[in-house]
Formats: structure tokens, sequence, C-alpha cells
């Protein structure tokens, strides 16, 4: 599977980000997706995953604001992004899981065997 992210751009804080990833190959859906977020000096973190099933996952601290979604019939995973804060700020990677028991090991870098290039987002105060 190879994946692209786009979407990322400059946006002020309280505004709206809509995150978009294409996925190559005929499986996608029988794959757990997410999405990682990296910011300068930081380790790159869990903010949303999705299971093949369509079962959601959500950082704490962008419960409420973002939203993970799929479209299986264009082998794409958006990541809505609401209400953000300039602490949103970092470059953002969507990753895809072949098969894992997603429920308990979405949140680990480690369970993804793909990840796309990465998007900048930049939330300005």
């Amino acid at each position: 599977v190879q994946l692209q992210a786009s979407g990322g751009g400059l946006v002020q804080a309280g505004g709206s980000l809509r995150l978009s990833c294409a996925a190559s190959g005929r499986t996608f859906s029988n794959y757990n997706m997410g999405w990682f977020r990296q910011a300068p000096g930081k380790e790159r973190d869990f903010v949303a995953g999705i299971s093949w099933s369509g079962s959601t996952y959500y950082a704490d601290s962008v419960k409420g604001r973002f939203t993970i979604s799929r479209d299986n019939a264009k082998n794409a995973v958006y990541l809505q992004m609401n209400s953000l804060k300039p602490e949103d700020t970092a470059v953002y990677y969507c990753a895809a899981d072949r098969a894992s028991s997603y429920s308990s090991s979405y949140y680990y870098r480690n369970t993804y065997d793909y990840w796309g290039q990465g998007t900048q987002v930049t939330v300005s105060s």
C-alpha cells in the first residue's frame, strides 16, 4: 500500500482543515487506518484511527474537535479538524495497518505497516 497525504496548510486558531489520505491497492477496505502527528522536537503521536469495520478512536487532545472517516470506494481516509489550536501545529501522517487487534493497538506507531509522507498543518494564534 502506498499512502499520499494532502490538505495541510496555514490556518488561524479556531479554523478548520480537512486532511485526505489516498491509498493505492485493491484491498484498502481490509486495512485499519490511522493519523499521527509530529511537532518539531517531539515524537510522532497518535491522533485518530479507524478500523476496517468503521470503529473510530481519538487521542484525548482532539476528541470533540477532529473526526476521522473513510471512503472505501475511493480508497481514502479523511481527518476533519475543527476548532484548531496552535498546539495542533505539526506534520500529519497517515498510516495503514494490515491486521491487528486494532482496538488494543491503534495507539502505537509500530502497529502500522505503511506510512505516507506527511502534510504540514500550521495553526497561527
